[in-house]
């Protein structure tokens, strides 16, 4: 058996490079320094890289970096596995966006006010180090321990400073007495899997190591207390089926970051158990698997001081899932949000630097007192009340609708479905080949657009027989083969309703056509852009279900969507796919607060719609995603949609806050309250 201590203080030239072909026993603390194992494979020279550096005499235990264990272990496992386990570890810089509002920040302060020269000073000092030795810190989902072992380094570190405070630059003399009182004891988790366990363990009695090295250069005496006490805080379990007081009673904070598992992305073992917490309401099973950990920490601290935050994927404050994650911790749990960080890119310290979009999100009773604070970026917004939407406005859970919640507002419906097989769509080159044998088809060939078509201009076209007589779809051949084909995969359906459409075999599945100009707005579209490319088209162009389109629209109802209002409405209730904006009529269309102008407001808008129409057509070779990018963006249309937004924002009374997102959704949603409060 191969021992860490025995492996760590081998010079690094005398090492074996792979400790052994095979896997190799990696010590941890038990009791006994470093007397059991636990197993891991072989150590490359980039980890070695990572987890050694080689002292003038011995070896240097300053050298390692506790956190990069967790990247250690992530790169012994495959990318399918981390995926599937949500598995992803994080850098310290990251770490602090949670624990220093959640506590550091507050601790700081405190010891701050303590070290000020006074009469009670060193009781103050001494008191505020038993504060901080009291402090109990909880991660359910800990892995290989990031959260916790930074989280301890902070407190000793602060705790250092103390004693440097208590003692100066005296020398201690006579009998030794341990002068450090935080503990690896105060640091609890819960991991599912046993490796990673290991190393949350290890991680923190190296890190215990380095602060006392740290103590002992402040006290200047030897700090001898081998072998250190055995704590076994860190626990091998599912979270999700582990009653959490029994693993830490009463905590103080509860932080991590759960597995990053969105809900299409969970498999059936993990659905059943979210599905289990959240209970069977309207879309559950939409809700990622991070928001189980929110349910139960809600649960756990309802009547409790304790403070929970979470780092999140940040489509847990988006779309659909938001209303059955969020409801049942507000009104059940009585939770309020005192802190929220807005998405950012969240990076991993793994080896492989993946990262994902994400919000930091703190949880407490709502009779906790507090001051709210919103961060976004480098601002620090204070913030009377943070809803799911993680804005300054009324805590509210924008449902699906099925019809707007104002009568003058048009209808929105989804484009035409074909599901055909693909029988009646065509390509450029299909279209081609079929007018070159038959060129009386072409009064049935129109031009078919979805997101991407209209978008980027992309040529597609289908065949569109809502008036073709029975004569004309027998006497063509190339009709008559497709038309029975798309019969065949209907009738084949397991879809009651699809089969039924095989008895129209010629016809679109569902048919939404205007017969008149519409405004077509596409279901997915980049989430870098400023604006959503959205356009008048006409009739004679046949629209998919990728996209949402708007019959009799006028150019006042383009120029309120197109604008900087709506946009800010919909990127904060949108749902997203990846990066990208996705367009729900039943969410983001016909739950928005339209304004009622004034006759002239109305006509100033249409004026500056039709100013955006036109500054598009000054470039006929460019598509709208050309038009669109904010890189190359033409300056006239970029002024033309700024006068727009200006247009817009007098009509709603918004000229002061035109360009502040968070005010503007924040004033919406108090006019969605008004318009849903009956």
């Amino acid at each position: 058996m191969i021992h860490l201590f025995d492996v760590l203080n081998t010079p690094i030239d005398e090492r074996d490079p792979y400790l052994d072909d095979t896997l190799k026993k990696f010590p941890y603390v038990n009791g006994g320094l470093f007397s059991g194992s636990i197993e891991i494979p072989n150590f490359t020279p980039k980890i070695r890289e990572l987890l050694f550096e080689e002292a003038s005499s011995g070896f240097n235990w300053s050298g390692i970096s506790p956190t990069i264990f967790g990247a250690v272990f992530e790169s012994t496992l495959n990318p399918e596995t981390r995926r599937a386990g949500g598995m992803h570890y994080t850098a310290i810089e990251n770490i602090h966006k949670v624990i220093d509002p959640l506590f550091l920040d507050e601790l700081k302060a405190e010891f701050d006010i303590a070290k000020i020269p006074s009469r009670n000073r060193k009781k103050n000092l001494l008191a505020f180090q038993d504060k901080l030795a009291s402090l109990k810190i909880f991660d359910p989902a800990c892995g290989s321990g990031n959260f916790l072992t930074e989280s301890y380094l902070s407190l000793r570190r602060l705790e250092n400073e103390l004693l440097k405070e208590l003692l100066g630059s005296q020398i201690q003399l006579g009998e030794l007495v341990n002068p450090i009182k935080v503990s690896i004891g105060q640091f609890y988790g819960i991991e599912i899997n046993d490796f990673a366990v290991a190393v949350a363990q290890t991680a923190l009695w190296i890190a215990e190591l380095q602060m006392m090295q740290d103590t002992r250069e402040i006290i200047h005496r030897d700090l001898d207390f081998l072998p250190l006490k055995s704590y076994s805080n860190i626990h091998e379990g599912n979270a999700l089926k582990i009653d959490w007081q029994k693993i830490c009673p009463q905590p103080n904070y509860i932080i991590g970051n759960p597995p990053f598992v969105g809900a299409s992305m969970m498999n059936a073992a993990q659905k059943a158990e979210a599905v289990k917490i959240f209970g069977k309401v309207k879309l559950s099973n939409s809700v990622d698997y991070v928001g189980a950990w929110y349910h139960l920490a809600a649960k756990f601290m309802t009547g409790t001081n304790i403070k929970a935050a979470f780092v999140s994927t940040n489509s847990i404050t988006q779309g659909e899932q938001l209303a059955p994650l969020w409801k049942k911790v507000f009104d059940e749990y009585n939770m309020q949000i005192i802190f929220a960080r807005r998405t950012f890119k969240w990076d991993s310290e793994s080896l492989d630097k993946a990262s994902v979009h994400c919000v930091v999100i703190c949880i407490a009773d709502k009779s906790l007192p507090v001051e709210k604070k919103i961060f976004d970026g480098d601002e620090i917004i204070s913030a009377k009340n943070i809803n799911p939407y993680l804005c300054d406005a009324p805590t509210i859970f924008i449902e699906s609708r099925a019809k707007h919640l104002q009568d003058f507002v048009p209808r929105i419906i989804l484009g035409n479905k074909p599901s055909d097989g693909g029988n009646l769509i065509l390509s450029p080159a299909e279209r081609k080949e079929i007018l070159q044998r038959e060129p009386a088809l072409e009064k049935f060939i129109f031009r078919y657009v979805g997101g991407n078509e209209f978008i980027n201009n992309i040529e597609r076209y289908c065949l569109w027989l809502v008036n073709a007589t029975p004569k004309e779809l027998r006497k063509s051949k190339e009709l008559y083969r497709r038309v029975d084909a798309v019969r065949k995969m209907r009738e084949a359906s397991t879809s009651a309703a699809t089969r039924k459409t095989a008895e129209t075999p010629h016809k679109f599945f569902f048919i939404s056509q205007p017969t008149t100009e519409y405004i077509l707005i596409p279901c997915h579209s980049s989430g870098g852009r400023k604006y959503i490319p959205m356009g008048f088209v006409s009739p004679d162009i046949i629209a998919s279900n990728a996209n949402l389109i708007i019959p009799n629209a006028t150019l006042y109802h383009f120029g309120i969507l197109t604008s900087s209002i709506h946009m800010a409405w919909m990127r904060t209730v949108c749902g997203y796919l990846g990066t990208s904006y996705r367009y729900s009529s039943n969410v983001v269309y016909n739950n928005f607060p339209w304004c009622e102008p004034t006759d002239n407001r109305r006509r100033a808008i249409e004026t500056t719609a039709q100013k955006i129409l036109d500054a598009r057509k000054n470039y006929p070779d460019s598509t709208l995603a050309d038009l669109y990018d904010e890189l190359t963006m033409p300056a006239d249309l970029r002024k033309a949609h700024r006068e727009n937004d200006k247009a817009v924002a007098l009509a709603y009374g918004f000229e002061n806050i035109l360009d502040d997102e968070a005010k503007i959704v924040g004033e919406l949603m108090n006019r969605y309250v008004e318009l849903t409060s009956d």
